[in-house]
């Protein structure tokens, strides 16, 4: 009996030994595509918004600004600013005259000053 139960057994390991090594390439090629259309999709969100969104927008050098705004996200006072403030030379120093937001256009009027300085 005990033969005889050994040789269903390796028949049944032979049989799946067998089906796994037919299906295993069709299994490779499915995970292939899928992780493919994955990373397409994730490289194409990212392109916008993941790894990649630490690239800046900046202006390039030879663009001359016309306009600029003293708001969270201002970095540098262009020289036409501190120009217009009489040697305003920072941030914090202009929006403490003209307050948060204050919109500076070259070849304008100065905004209202926020506070009498």
């Amino acid at each position: 009996m005990r033969l005889r139960a050994q040789g269903i057994e390796d028949t049944l390991k032979g049989v799946v030994a067998e089906a796994v090594r037919q299906i295993a390439p069709a299994i490779q090629r499915q995970l292939a595509t899928l992780a493919a259309e994955e990373l397409e999709r994730t490289l194409s969100v990212n392109g916008a918004n993941g790894s990649r969104q630490r690239m800046r927008r900046t202006r390039r050098r030879g663009e001359e600004i016309t306009c600029w705004v003293a708001d969270r996200r201002a970095r540098r006072v262009p020289l036409f600013v501190i120009a217009m403030t009489g040697g305003l030379d920072t941030k914090k120093k202009i929006v403490e005259r003209y307050g948060m937001d204050a919109v500076f256009e070259r070849d304008k009027p100065l905004p209202r000053a926020a506070h009498a300085a």
